[in-house]
């Protein structure tokens, strides 16, 4: 299960994290961020302890939303030493989002070593 965070305590588990966190923004009208949700459990359990992986309903965490310019949902921010370090937006399917989540790990691992 993803850990679901807010604008409360985004700073800490997101900015202040110590490990690169994946942010999963979604919104519970968006079909595309229900669809991909399962490629990210396997994400999630594949890097766990690597990578974290949270989510951020948009809805509710307008800020957040607003401050990170969400154009689309969904929309994937990974964030590393507490700045953004990739932006994904307008995937078009769950092998693109694999190819993606892919990448991103191989180069928080290359970052981390």
């Amino acid at each position: 299960m993803m850990l679901s965070i807010n604008e409360n305590n985004f700073s800490k588990l997101v900015l202040e994290c110590p490990y690169p966190v994946l942010v999963h923004f979604w919104a519970p009208w968006c079909g595309l961020c229900r669809l991909i949700q399962p490629n990210l459990l396997a994400f999630q359990a594949q890097w766990e302890g690597q990578i974290h992986l949270v989510g951020v309903n948009a809805d509710e965490n307008f800020r957040l939303a607003n401050k990170y310019q969400l154009r689309n949902l969904p929309t994937l921010i990974l964030f590393d030493g507490g700045k953004p370090i990739q932006r994904i937006e307008g995937m078009t399917s769950r092998d693109e989002l694999q190819k993606i989540l892919n990448t991103i790990a191989i180069h928080s691992l290359v970052r981390s070593a």
